[in-house]
């Protein structure tokens, strides 16, 4: 149970005096009182082990501020933490230290308000105290404006106090980009289930102890101040560096900054950050404001987090993955380089995705590392135990320097096929604009084949984008007519759907033999594709008797990618048509139900469309044999001699006429399209309607090689092999050895 809070600082009432007080009553009523603690800077003096903080304080122009009244806490370190201090700083005591180090040390010791410990692990936020969610504190120290040498010339440079990526200004002026300091107490590490070994993992020299600041023990805590509380510490800390400046410091993750730098880093002029600026130091220097780019999760040199709220550092900092030199370079010539000349040559999505894989807006505890996400929202893919050769916390985040790179899904999926080559950018494109495809493709925990066709396959076939339109545009190779925009944009999502197929046992790594094979994810199937012989094809390839060659395949981490000559073209004729062609073939057992059809006043002889059959809706035919419909009519079903089964397709009546449209709605599946794959099971709507209105279903049994369908009645329609899986448009046409019967 977290105990309550007891401050002992004043708050007076207020009393009303009456016009008959004296001075001397109302001054003796407002005096201090004799009982109460003195301020922080009289306390640490009085107790006499915080000498050389005194003498820093004094050097700092902070005596006045922490000797009067305030709202203060002080991470304040002993005189044995000084003598440490000035032995690691080769220095021989506090006189030797200069007024800017002194003034960054009593800085970063101030959080602003006063903390006792119970209070340290909960978060102040806007409606109100949370507890145990909070480490971290804001303190009165921040960088401010330093002059850098940008691209050989001296600049004045304030960082980003916003992130970019959030909209709006990414500098606030009035803002200082207070740095945070980071401690451990009990109360947090148990709440997040965390412990010694997440805090050794980057103090491994310190000793836990339940409260912890930064590398330092907790001496004595909660020494009551009259304006705050203090925290005795055991050893000195100098403001740590940001995100930022661990890069630019940092020459063993150079490469990586380097990258980073420039293609995602602006100097940006800011009037207000001059004006400032100048005002403050008499000069006439214009402030650059150095931000990075909108499409990074977070700017490195932002000390505010995600500034939600105005306290929300106080719960969470990001994480920065930063390879060293050698595996990035690596990466660079096997990957990144694979099909460009130079760096300079990619794209700016390839860089900006790059970095958010490395990029967490999560502190990332390292025995908690699997629960974390990075920007991509994948899993992280760093080995805490044998690929981080440096882990810190720094001011606004936790660095991780590590012997490898987060193997992205979108450098090592089929995706990358397209992804970091420069023939196939209007496929990558359209997998980059919502689509989804994206997000499928580059899960490399689940297999697939890609059938990639380059830009200038697709540019011959009428496909292109307008940059300057900004729209996708498509002109028929047959007539000419050009489509534009979202028409366009539909027509290619359509084919390149086509050419996604999830394989988890990698089915298509051999196309020598033949066999068909449902297109798209399992949670959005798509269409039917067939292989033959090295070359596959889908409905429209049928149509426009154009099948599509292999012209290589490259294997990546989650399936194969085939380079291909051609695309897989979907039918823009109606499903009536591909019936028909079937029905006219020598001795075709698809004749009788095609001939019922015909006479039933569904079907339409010039365009072969049926009713209640659209295009690019997926449909099942089920298409009784010429035996199946003979029985169809002895068992007066179908018009027709109920004594021979020989059919009768001249209907003479409108009541003969709805009785065959019935009969042929039962067998026409709506909405899903089933093959013996599996895929596709249980009662599935037809086209048919009960008097009433209300729909009927059809049972759909398929496994591997295997597939029948069960009418209402319990009739059972097996499909014959060698005479289904025909491809239409979305929908595949099935002959059956028996009628499905419906019985109202």
């Amino acid at each position: 149970m977290k105990k309550k809070i007891s401050y002992y600082l004043l708050f007076l009432p207020l009393i009303f005096f009456t016009a008959s007080c004296s001075n001397d009553e109302v001054e003796e009523y407002y005096s201090r009182p004799d009982d109460l603690e003195a301020p922080i800077y009289q306390q640490l003096d009085a107790r006499g082990n915080f000498t050389n903080l005194i003498t820093l304080i004094d050097k700092s122009g902070y005596k006045d501020i922490l000797g009067k009244a305030g709202y203060w806490t002080m991470m304040a370190p002993n005189d044995e933490a000084f003598t440490q201090f000035f032995q690691e700083q080769g220095i021989s005591d506090a006189s030797s230290v200069d007024s800017l180090t002194a003034s960054k040390i009593v800085k970063y010791a101030l959080i602003y308000n006063a903390f006792r410990t119970e209070r340290l692990s909960d978060y102040q936020s806007i409606i109100g105290w949370v507890e145990d969610l909070a480490f971290r504190r804001r303190t009165a120290y921040y960088d401010g404006f330093q002059t850098k040498n940008i691209n050989g010339s001296p600049m004045v440079i304030v960082g980003s106090n916003r992130n970019n990526s959030l909209g709006g200004d990414p500098y606030i002026s009035g803002d200082n980009n207070n740095k945070y300091i980071t401690y451990f107490t009990e109360e947090y590490m148990a709440a997040l289930g965390v412990g010694s070994s997440d805090y050794n993992y980057f103090f491994p020299n310190s000793a836990y102890t339940g409260f912890n600041v930064l590398g330092a023990e907790t001496v004595q805590a909660d020494i009551v101040a009259e304006n705050g509380i203090i925290h005795e510490v055991d050893k000195v800390s100098l403001p740590p560096i940001n995100l930022d400046q661990k890069l630019e410091e940092s020459p063993d993750y150079s490469l990586f900054r380097d990258m980073l730098e420039a293609n995602l880093v602006n100097y940006v002029f800011d009037e207000e950050a001059t004006t400032t600026y100048q005002n403050f130091t008499k000069k006439s220097d214009e402030v650059y404001v150095k931000v990075y780019d909108p499409a990074l999760s977070f700017s490195p040199n932002n000390e505010n987090y995600l500034k939600e709220e105005d306290n929300d550092g106080q719960i969470d900092a990001y994480t920065l993955i930063v390879p060293e030199n050698a595996a990035f370079q690596t990466f660079v010539d096997e990957v990144l380089l694979k099909n460009y000349p130079s760096l300079d040559k990619l794209p700016k999505y390839v860089f900006e995705d790059f970095f958010n894989a490395h990029m967490v807006p999560n502190a990332v505890w390292p025995s908690k590392a699997g629960g974390y996400s990075n920007a991509l929202e994948e899993d992280i893919r760093i080995d805490m135990g044998t690929d981080v050769i440096e882990a810190e916390i720094l001011s606004n985040g936790f660095f991780f320097g590590t012997s490898k790179i987060q193997a992205s899904n979108l450098f090592y999926s089929v995706y990358t096929s397209a992804y970091l080559d420069p023939a196939f950018t209007l496929a990558t494109r359209l997998f980059n604009d919502g689509s989804g495809f994206r997000e499928i493709i580059s899960n490399i925990y689940n297999n697939y084949t890609l059938f990639l066709p380059s830009d200038e396959v697709l540019m011959d076939l009428g496909y292109d984008y307008d940059i300057d339109r900004s729209e996708w545009v498509y002109t028929s190779p047959e007539t000419g007519n050009t489509v534009r925009g979202t028409l366009a944009r539909s027509r290619l999502l359509r084919v390149l759907y086509n050419s996604i197929i999830s394989t988890p046992d990698l089915e298509l790594n051999d196309l020598s033999g033949s066999g068909i094979i449902r297109s798209g994810d399992f949670t959005l199937p798509g269409e039917y594709i067939k292989w033959e012989n090295n070359q596959v094809f889908a409905a429209g390839n049928e149509v426009l008797e154009n099948r599509v060659n292999i012209l290589g395949y490259e294997d990546r981490q989650n399936g194969r990618t085939y380079y291909i000559d051609n695309i897989l073209e979907f039918s823009e004729e109606f499903q009536g048509v591909d019936l028909s062609q079937l029905a006219s073939e020598p001795d075709s057992q698809f004749l009788y139900f095609f001939e019922f059809l015909r006479s039933s006043g569904m079907y339409d002889d010039d365009s072969g469309a049926i009713d209640g059959v659209e295009l690019g809706t997926f449909y099942t035919f089920v298409i009784p044999n010429n035996d199946a419909i003979s029985q169809a009519v002895m068992d007066g079903m179908l018009p027709g001699d109920p004594l021979t089964g020989e059919p009768n397709f001249t209907l003479e009546s409108t009541l003969e006429q709805g009785q065959v449209a019935n009969f042929i709605k039962y067998h026409i599946l709506a909405t899903r399209t089933a093959s013996d794959d599996g895929l596709i099971t249980g009662l599935t709507e037809t086209l048919r309607k009960t008097e009433l209105g209300d729909e009927t279903y059809v049972s759909v049994i398929s496994a591997p090689g295997a597939l029948s369908f069960v009418g209402e009645s319990q009739r059972e329609a097996v499909y014959i092999p060698e005479q289904s899986n025909h491809l239409a448009d979305r929908s595949l046409i099935h002959l059956v050895d028996n009628y499905l019967l419906y019985t109202e």
